[in-house]
């Protein structure tokens, strides 16, 4: 398969690295476009990859073509394109758009999934929320999660959840590196190396993680199942729960969905 990108930003350039070290995809198997063709030259020659100097070249030679613009210039950059985009598949990652309001952009003939990955796809632990509303056949669709299933995970949402779903995966590797960062911190304090700090919280996030998706036990299950009676985590616990962490969590999200 190829595939082209119009818009090269950073999250382009995080599937892209993605798709290359799972071996989903092949430099030369990647076409991108962008504002700026001195930087996208750059960006392409890091990856592989090639530079198309325009949109129309990308979809030539594309048989899915993700469109990874900011969301205010998707109308103007895209409604153009419409034409040349029948008889692809097209992906958008492009914040806020959904089924009904890339309709009004592609019209009808136009085969597409909306959808919000986030930054973890780069190493392949990755997140794809996709709106389970789209226009893609069905042999398309397998071809779509079959491609991005080798990047992370492809969840499938209800298209009034899709922003939730997005605040939760995607804004929440910000929320996880502060707390990544906070855990170091305190072990630097009692004095561990900081990078050692460092290794030690993100191996034990992924590890927590893991043993989510693996075994599906409740969160609170896999508390409880750290914190002996009188023990010393569940003294961390409950400083945790007079310092109001899980309201903190909580209310972070409120604010980004209220």
């Amino acid at each position: 398969m190829k595939v082209g990108f119009i818009g090269m930003g950073s999250m382009a350039q995080a599937m892209i690295e993605g798709f290359l070290k799972s071996g989903a995809l092949e430099g030369r198997d990647i076409y991108a476009s962008g504002g700026n063709y001195e930087r996208l030259e750059k960006n392409c020659r890091r990856f592989g990859c090639i530079p198309c100097r325009t949109n129309e070249d990308v979809i030539e030679h594309s048989d899915m073509v993700v469109i990874s613009l900011k969301a205010a210039m998707v109308a103007d950059v895209i409604r153009p394109l419409a034409k040349s985009l029948k008889g692809r598949i097209v992906v958008s990652i492009a914040a806020g758009y959904t089924f009904d309001t890339f309709r009004d952009i592609l019209g009808t003939d136009v085969h597409y999934i909306c959808t919000i990955p986030n930054t973890p796809v780069s190493v392949g632990e990755g997140i794809t929320v996709c709106e389970d509303r789209h226009s893609l056949e069905e042999e398309e669709y397998e071809a779509f999660y079959t491609l991005f299933s080798a990047i992370g995970l492809v969840q499938p949402v209800e298209t009034e959840l899709v922003g939730t779903a997005g605040t939760v995966a995607g804004c929440g590797p910000a929320f996880a590196s502060m707390f990544l960062e906070a855990l170091g911190d305190a072990g630097v304090k009692y004095g561990l190396p900081r990078r050692t700090a460092y290794e030690l919280a993100a191996q034990m996030l992924c590890g927590t993680g893991k043993l989510y998706t693996e075994k599906k036990q409740h969160p609170g299950e896999m508390k409880d199942a750290v914190c002996s009676p009188g023990g010393t985590t569940i003294r961390g616990v409950s400083a945790l729960e007079r310092a109001g962490f899980r309201d903190a969590v909580i209310r972070a999200v409120d604010e980004i969905e209220g």
